[in-house]
């Protein structure tokens, strides 16, 4: 997606930057900044399950979430609709974090939250947060 971006938008100023038109250059030049940073930080979705915490992070990890596991309730495989989109943002299933890709693990808090986790091995999540379960 943002790939695709950075793509029109390289099309869309070849022309201010060939003939080098100060105005479009002034706003192309920033567009592309801005969708290369979050190209870098949403790039990949590492989701780490340790005895006490699930962990998520973006990219280099600068945006990052953690769940404590006695919090969580119950996790289910689901599959997001293609509009569900990625990155992260609020869905009518609960808020979602997802770089690639419909498989997700579900998440259901004690508290009634829910959050819906990007993977392409929900089984392997779905596994790792059973074990530590049963380490606990």
């Amino acid at each position: 997606m943002v790939g695709g971006a950075v793509a029109i938008t390289l099309i869309v100023g070849s022309a201010a930057f060939a003939g080098w038109d100060p105005i479009v250059f002034a706003i192309v030049t920033p567009v592309l900044v801005v969708l290369a940073v979050v190209l870098v930080l949403f790039s990949s979705l590492t989701v780490v399950v340790d005895d006490e915490v699930l962990r998520i992070a973006f990219g280099p990890g600068i945006v990052r979430y953690a769940w404590p596991l006695d919090r969580i309730q119950t996790w289910q495989a689901v599959r997001n609709p293609v509009w569900y989109g990625w990155g992260i943002h609020l869905t009518p299933n609960g808020w979602l974090y997802n770089v690639s890709g419909s498989e997700a693990v579900e998440v259901v808090f004690s508290d009634g939250r829910r959050r819906r986790i990007g993977t392409d091995d929900p089984e392997g999540l779905m596994a790792a947060l059973e074990a530590a379960r049963r380490r606990t």
